[in-house]
């Protein structure tokens, strides 16, 4: 029996037409995230110069100029402890705007998830191989800057090896979350919601710039239910070379915010594109 059909007594239906938000198997999903390297690698050069700017400006601007005004946060160079806090909002910035932009161009714009659905994939298969391609563009940025700290000396090495699955998981985190906002999304205007009332709170309560001790009890247990600051915290015990106490936590909190989001934003999907 194909893995997309189901028997009942007397009846007999492709899970794709009765369950379309799900993933149709654990494979499909790399056609949708194939089609979209094929794609983007005609790009790759200005597409990765665009996601490092920004962050590299956060980092040498804010790392030299503040960090000699500063010294020392930790008991590290402030610049080395931004590094490691830009890793990870790099990564959501690069997942979240993969999965907006691009994505609502493909789905609302291009039409390409049209297309695709007329192939035996589900809408479910398209969605995660969505969050997956965003995730993975993510990591080429994490991991790009990284380097570059690792490079100059403001990461250890090997422990810095450490983060590399955390980067892998934060991406497909924000990949996740940010396919919600473009499941409601009616135009490209939308994402500048997301942007203002999201992510720049997000970059500025979660640790990137500043330690969290340094905020009123209130924000700081406000920020332990965001992603950013669990990224931070398992990236930066990475970088530097710290050991972590609460890691089972941070994992399983941005594991939540893969699955969860993903989950939602098939739905969301389905009413869309269904009606």
């Amino acid at each position: 029996m194909d893995a997309r059909t189901y028997d009942t007594p007397g009846h007999t239906e492709p899970m794709r037409e009765r369950f379309p938000a799900l993933p149709a198997n654990a494979v499909n999903w790399i056609a949708v995230w194939r089609r979209n390297y094929l794609v983007w690698r005609k790009l790759a050069l200005a597409s990765m110069f665009g996601n490092l700017a920004d962050p590299m400006i956060y980092l040498f601007g804010l790392g030299f100029g503040l960090g000699l005004m500063v010294g020392h946060v930790d008991g590290v160079s402030y610049i080395a402890f931004l590094a490691a806090g830009t890793v990870p909002s790099s990564v959501m910035m690069s997942a979240s705007f993969e999965s907006m932009y691009s994505g609502f161009s493909r789905m609302h714009v291009q039409r390409t998830w049209e297309a695709i659905m007329h192939t035996p994939l589900t809408l479910g298969d398209i969605v995660l191989g969505e969050i997956v391609w965003a995730g993975s563009k993510a990591v080429l940025s994490g991991v790009a800057i990284m380097l570059v700290a690792g490079a100059l000396g403001y990461a250890s090495f090997p422990s810095m090896l450490f983060a590399l699955p955390v980067i892998v998981l934060a991406g497909l985190a924000f990949a996740s979350t940010a396919m919600i906002v473009t499941a409601l999304a009616p135009s490209y205007d939308f994402f500048m919601f997301y942007q203002t009332l999201v992510l720049t709170p997000m970059l500025l309560l979660s640790g990137v710039f500043f330690p969290l001790s340094q905020l009123p009890p209130a924000a700081q247990l406000a920020a332990q239910l965001l992603p950013l600051a669990h990224a931070v915290d398992l990236i930066r015990s990475a970088m530097l070379a710290r050991p972590l106490d609460d890691a089972a936590l941070h994992v399983a909190v941005l594991a939540a915010y893969v699955v969860v989001p993903f989950c939602v934003s098939a739905v969301l999907f389905r009413r869309r594109m269904m009606r």
